[in-house]
């Protein structure tokens, strides 16, 4: 069962133009450089170059690969003006180097100034909760086109 938090909703932050259906990277870097890519069309990323080292430093401290074929790559920086996530997806999925060891397919990317304290948090918390559920995971695998990932968000954050 997902339980949402009462202040953060997924759907409300995600737009169409930051989902990504078919990312083309072969390797963790490659995905975070699209991530960063993706999440630059919100222009609230002042410094693409500083966002995307923050995303490497933050991966060094231990991978955001969670396990269940999802990742949630996220990082603070100066270089962002606002709150951004972003969703992306690789069908035949990649190393993230999960800790269930397995490959990763869907891709919750986070961006943050350096600031943000809670807010930041409680996203992370809001991802794990959505994701945690397998059923969840799959609908998200199996969408056809972005409304469908907007709608299957919105739908389990308004009936939990």
């Amino acid at each position: 069962m997902v339980i949402a938090h009462k202040d953060i909703k997924l759907y409300k932050s995600l737009k169409e133009n930051l989902i990504d259906l078919e990312l083309q990277g072969k390797n963790k870097n490659e995905i975070i450089s699209e991530l960063v890519e993706l999440l630059s069309k919100s222009r609230k990323i002042r410094n693409k170059k500083l966002f995307f080292k923050a995303m490497l430093e933050r991966e060094k401290l231990g991978s955001t690969g969670i396990g269940n074929g999802v990742a949630i790559p996220h990082a603070k920086s100066e270089g962002v003006g606002d709150f951004i996530i972003a969703f992306a997806r690789k069908d035949t999925g990649i190393d993230f180097g999960a800790l269930d060891g397995e490959k990763t397919y869907l891709f919750f990317a986070l961006a943050s100034s350096k600031n943000e304290v809670g807010g930041h948090l409680k996203v992370l918390a809001e991802i794990s909760h959505l994701v945690r559920d397998k059923f969840i995971v799959e609908l998200l695998r199996r969408a056809q086109n972005k409304k469908e990932i907007l709608k299957i968000i919105s739908d389990i954050e308004k009936h939990p």
